[in-house]
């Protein structure tokens, strides 16, 4: 009651808000800018199991975004260090790690294992490999992608909204190092959090269909509405 006690007495979270918390199973992709910021405020809420997947070592150019590493920890398996410090920060949190690459061999066992996906990859091929089997096995998937000053935010929930597939493609993909600010996957980061949090708990209006893009050069938010592409390749049969 201590520990999460200030967002308990928010009026639509309450008792049963951090009960569903507890029970809840998330797997989040990618321990890089937007993992960090992801994994840290879903353990300081309380979830209860957080898998996580990354087969990065920590190197000198992540520290200037990727807050859950330290110089300490340069060399280390990201997921290594990032279990270590969520531990320190909640030890009632049950955390998985990965160090392992998505690939269509292993990916749908390691989805079937959770309730719902976090998107904190840096590239395109290997989001369009967890759209296509959350459309699949029909479960939530919280997107978030960062450039420079701008992020973008859209939570997926297949049959219901647009999914990645609906406005992407492979083709896509950026060519050579993403420029980014190091607090831009932090603000975007948090926005994905609080989606899964909120779509956990039973609250408030989610992003489905709406995909928010942040302007941090101009510090504004913009909010596009997006529609199911009837030709989608990964949930036009949903």
């Amino acid at each position: 009651m201590e520990r999460y006690r200030r967002q308990i007495i928010i009026d639509s979270f309450g008792i049963k808000g951090q009960e569903r918390l507890r029970s809840a199973k998330v797997l989040v992709v990618g321990a890089g800018g937007l993992g960090s910021a992801i994994c840290y405020y879903l353990t300081a809420a309380g979830v209860g199991r957080l898998g996580i997947v990354d087969s990065d070592r920590v190197d000198e150019g992540n520290l200037q975004r990727q807050i859950l590493y330290t110089s300490q920890d340069i060399g280390r398996y990201k997921v290594d260090s990032a279990k270590e410090k969520l531990e320190r920060l909640n030890p009632e949190v049950k955390i998985d790690i990965y160090p392992i690459t998505l690939n269509k061999d292993n990916i749908t066992d390691l989805i079937d294992r959770y309730d719902m996906v976090v998107d904190a990859l840096d590239n395109i091929r290997t989001r369009m490999l967890v759209n296509r089997e959350i459309c699949i096995q029909r479960k939530p998937f919280f997107h978030g992608a960062v450039w420079a000053f701008e992020g973008r935010a859209l939570t997926i929930l297949p049959g219901r909204g647009a999914c990645l597939a609906c406005f992407m493609s492979e083709d896509m993909e950026a060519k050579g190092e993403i420029p980014v600010l190091g607090t831009t996957p932090a603000i975007i980061g948090c926005i994905e959090a609080t989606e899964v949090i909120k779509y956990i708990v039973g609250i408030g209006e989610l992003l489905v269909g709406r995909y928010l893009v942040y302007d941090g050069l101009n510090m504004e938010m913009k909010e596009f509405r997006l529609n199911r592409n009837p030709r989608c390749i990964h949930c036009r049969d949903i």
